[in-house]
């Protein structure tokens, strides 16, 4: 799967991120701090990122910054995504599941390299719901 992946700067998870995606055969398209040719803030990289999702050049992102909160809002400004700021797999799963969530965001602060691999586990392992009241949901959502 090709994932778009944003980090305003390399440190924490943010070169583990990149790594671990390419171990588990997918292609990362890299934004901000990750690719040497790009403006590193949080609020342009998370767009890149967000951008490649609603356009069709990823099928998911994954977007970072030191606690994830201005990365998940940046990405929640492009129409067509939903960002989702999860800290552990529980929370993954859930906003796969529940909010159909195609962009998982993550703070470089407060997430372990053990911590990042069970996060990945739940978010791919996690599948939009097809409940009629989760569809409505996410239908609302965007229309909001």
């Amino acid at each position: 799967m090709r994932i778009s992946v944003a980090a305003d700067e390399r440190t924490g998870v943010a070169d583990a991120l990149v790594d671990e995606l390419r171990m588990r055969g997918h292609e990362p398209l890299l934004h901000g701090a990750l690719n040497d040719e790009e403006r590193d803030d949080w609020a342009w990289a998370s767009e890149a990122a967000a951008r490649d999702v609603a356009e069709g050049r990823a099928e998911q992102g994954i977007v970072a910054c030191w606690t994830g909160t201005g990365a998940s809002i940046a990405a929640n400004k492009v129409t067509g995504v939903r960002a989702a700021l999860c800290v552990d797999a529980e929370t993954a799963r859930g906003a796969r599941k529940w909010n159909d969530a195609n962009v998982l965001a993550l703070s470089l602060r407060i997430t372990s390299q053990a911590v990042l691999t069970e996060i990945l586990d739940g978010w791919f392992a996690g599948e939009a719901s097809t409940d009629p009241a989760d569809l409505a949901n996410i239908e609302h959502v965007d229309e909001i």
